[in-house]
């Protein structure tokens, strides 16, 4: 089961919106004869694809699989009916499907006489699929807050200057969490602060993820780096915003709540447009936003170890008035990363739905 979640996380990036799955077949003797995974949405599932490597040995074998085998029939066919097909005998999954037009296949396959057991190394199966779980609950993208600070926690200097905080090496870190997102999330002081790029560079087959801007009243220039073909690109702005000199610019028009985007809407269109997994690397103040709207489900701060003493924070106002009210986050991992250190923590609190 340990290889199949190995086998899982190759798909990260390149499956939306379905999950990240893989599967180890073994024969009769316990030998691995076949191994797959889900490689990219429409695509043979991580089932199918170590069928066909395991062949007739997959007779009277084993599957292991990280979620349970699908039930429906799709853009392909139920993985429980592949494995009744090919004569296995008994199948081991993770995690059981929580989207109720796939789950069932557990019961297919006990109700053909299938040995079926659940729950083998579910939480670790889980944190490789916890974008598209997450989604799936709560009917929404799972985000990832990204920041750089100083150990001090300051994102910039006291002249505004912040290029470069963190190394080369913790840069070269974000593009892997960008491949692996299916979109990428700025807001409008960011855009004008740093006119960000945001695409994927120096990962050979990485699948770009969806560049989203917030800009309330569409200031973005027509030569905006982000503008360009290397990824897509969704602007997100106010009803009534003029995008006239914006042509053939793909716009997302959203009403106004207390002057900003309702960030509940956001998130509710950029699932219905397939994004189930989110990297906001905007400024505090948007960084600021989500968490205060419950909306962040995983924080990845890389700390340069350098200190500057003034100049803006990394978090901006997140309503939170006194200590008690502190979002307490569970650090998952610690890691050097060059010179700087890499946080990965999870919030102590379930995230909300909205």
């Amino acid at each position: 089961m340990r290889r199949a979640i190995e086998l899982a996380a190759r798909g990260l990036g390149s499956t939306s919106p379905n999950p990240v799955v893989g599967c180890v077949i073994t024969d009769t003797s316990g030998t691995v004869v076949g191994e797959g995974w889900h490689q990219r949405a429409g695509g043979p599932h991580a089932e199918v694809h170590a069928l066909r490597a395991a062949g007739t040995a997959a007779r009277g074998g084993t599957a292991y699989v990280t979620l349970e085998p699908c039930n429906h029939t799709g853009r392909t066919g139920p993985c429980a009916q592949a494995l009744l097909d090919a004569g296995v005998t008994r199948v081991v999954y993770a995690v059981p499907d929580p989207n109720p037009q796939a789950s069932g296949g557990a019961a297919t396959l006990r109700a053909a006489g299938i040995d079926t057991e659940a729950g083998l190394l579910r939480a670790e199966a889980e944190a490789g699929n916890t974008a598209w779980l997450t989604s799936v609950r709560l009917g929404r993208p799972h985000v990832t807050w990204k920041y750089a600070a100083t150990l001090d926690g300051r994102s910039a200097a006291a002249d505004g200057s912040s290029r470069w905080i963190s190394s080369a090496e913790s840069r070269a870190d974000v593009h892997r969490l960008r491949a692996e997102a299916d979109a990428v999330l700025v807001g409008g002081g960011t855009l004008r602060a740093d006119d960000p790029h945001l695409a994927v560079r120096g990962i050979d087959g990485a699948t770009q993820p969806l560049r989203v801007a917030l800009d309330t009243r569409a200031g973005l220039p027509p030569a905006a780096r982000i503008l360009d073909d290397a990824a897509p690109t969704l602007l997100v702005v106010a009803e009534d915003a003029d995008t006239r000199h914006l042509p053939g610019v793909d716009l997302l028009r959203l009403p106004l709540r207390d002057g900003r985007i309702p960030l509940d809407q956001l998130l509710t269109q950029l699932y219905a447009r397939g994004v189930r997994s989110l990297l906001l690397e905007g400024g505090p103040t948007l960084a600021g936003a989500f968490l205060e709207a419950g909306a962040v489900d995983r924080v990845v701060g890389y700390l340069a170890p350098a200190l500057l003493g003034a100049g803006p924070a990394a978090l901006g106002d997140a309503g939170i008035t006194t200590i008690t009210h502190a979002l307490r986050l569970d650090i998952t991992e610690a890691v050097r990363v060059g010179p700087d250190l890499r946080i990965t923590a999870l919030p102590a609190t379930a995230p909300k739905e909205h």
